[in-house]
């Protein structure tokens, strides 16, 4: 870190090579690694240097200062990476701004505080965007239920809520793991932590933690969620002023009415839903789309939606890739049935065949948010025990680029989208 702010200081020194100027990363089909790609944008940001994100150029490309010491590290992290003159590098600006063309350059400007919701210890399954964080090399804080409860949350930017049960349900596992040691400890611990933090059920303080991050949202936070941490935390949203738990998670019936006691308003993304009441059913509601699929790996793609970069510069960030059509991926939230999708929802990738939502995004307040459904971008059918995906193997993922376009999001200055 160090030898890389001298360099910073002596960039007349070490910036050029003959006529260069620039270092583009390009994020087509010609970069070796995107994955680690961002990680380096979020490095070169890290250290006080805006860099340019030219949104559907080359598959959103960035675009650096030529420092020896950024050079270096996209040698060492084996990224792909091109030295521009200054008339190569006007050619393309120009090429950008021009109406005709969607496209549009975008100042990234500073490295987002990163938080991800998590409990302590081993849980016999993965989260992508850890995974793929740790990977990226971008550095982040885990964070569980006190922290939020406390009121931890306004220190941060960004925020992923790990594959997480806010209805106080433990997952819905109980059918399938309740002997399981793993199972009865997730359980002996939330009931804990409960108790310690003032709460009588633990229904109550997921409740609680997903009221204070609605707040964060509210206030300018940004919340990127996937899997069972979409629906489930609308679901916690809506049952704030009912008891939607049976006794084998709560120890007392749920109310017999919780489903018109359901408050629609106070959720984020969905609306009008029916919640599955069964106990050992693997589902909580019918706002996940799981049951659609014929899970036929080979078939199974969703689509991401093309934006205009100039109008709608938000959309248009977070669906940066080199391809638009995407292999699916299950979770125990796949996707999203859209006619229980909010009308103020954007829609920006669908699975077509079956009509369902896979990555939606909002505004509240001063914030934003982004539901990506499925678990694992690069296992297709991601079971409790399965062991870690190894990125090494994926380094041009696309599905988990979609994860990372959320990271460097709130690096740029924030733009509403136009209407």
């Amino acid at each position: 870190m160090k030898g890389f702010i001298v360099t910073y200081f002596f960039l007349i020194m070490t910036a050029f090579s003959g006529r260069a100027s620039q270092i583009l990363i390009p994020m087509d089909e010609t970069q070796m690694n995107h994955l680690k790609a961002y990680g380096i944008a979020y490095y070169i940001l890290e250290n006080d240097i805006v860099i340019d994100w030219l949104l559907n150029y080359r598959g959103g490309s960035f675009l650096t200062p030529h420092l020896t010491a950024i050079e270096e590290e996209l040698i060492l992290r084996g990224v792909s990476y091109e030295v521009l003159a200054d008339g190569q590098v006007n050619n393309i600006k120009s090429q950008i701004a021009s109406p005709e063309i969607n496209q549009e350059v975008v100042q990234l400007e500073k490295a987002p505080k990163i938080a991800v919701y998590t409990p302590g210890g081993k849980q016999p399954w993965d989260d992508a965007v850890t995974l793929v964080l740790e990977y990226a090399e971008i550095p982040y804080d885990k964070i569980y239920d006190s922290a939020i409860v406390m009121g931890g949350l306004p220190e941060y930017d960004w925020l992923h809520l790990h594959h997480e049960d806010f209805t106080g349900q433990y997952g819905k596992f109980y059918a399938a793991f309740r002997s399981y040691p793993w199972y009865k400890k997730q359980v002996a611990d939330s009931e804990a932590s409960a108790k310690q933090l003032g709460f009588n059920k633990v229904s109550e303080l997921k409740l609680a933690v997903a009221t204070n991050i609605k707040n964060f949202v509210m206030g300018g936070g940004f919340l990127f969620t996937m899997c069972s941490g979409t629906d489930s935390f609308d679901i916690a949203l809506a049952a704030h002023e009912t008891d939607i738990c049976e006794q084998m998670f709560d120890g007392d019936p749920a109310e017999s009415n919780c489903q018109e006691k359901l408050d629609f308003d106070n959720t984020l993304a969905f609306e009008d839903f029916t919640l599955e009441r069964n106990p050992l059913k693997y589902e909580y509601s019918n706002i996940d789309g799981t049951d659609l699929h014929k899970r036929n790996e080979r078939t199974d793609k969703f689509t991401l939606f093309e934006f205009s970069a100039k109008w709608d510069v938000v959309p248009t960030m977070l669906t940066q890739c080199h391809t638009d059509v995407i292999n699916g991926f299950m979770g125990q939230t796949t996707d999203f049935r859209r006619d229980l999708i909010k009308s103020n929802v954007l829609i920006m990738g669908e699975t077509k065949s079956i009509g369902t939502a896979r990555y939606i995004h909002g505004e509240l307040g001063q914030g934003t948010w982004t539901f990506y459904g499925g678990h694992d971008p690069e296992d297709y059918e991601h079971r409790v025990g399965d062991p870690p995906t190894d990125l090494n193997l994926h380094p041009n993922s696309p599905g988990y680029r979609l994860i990372l376009n959320n990271i460097l999001f709130p690096a740029a200055k924030k733009k509403k989208r136009k209407t």
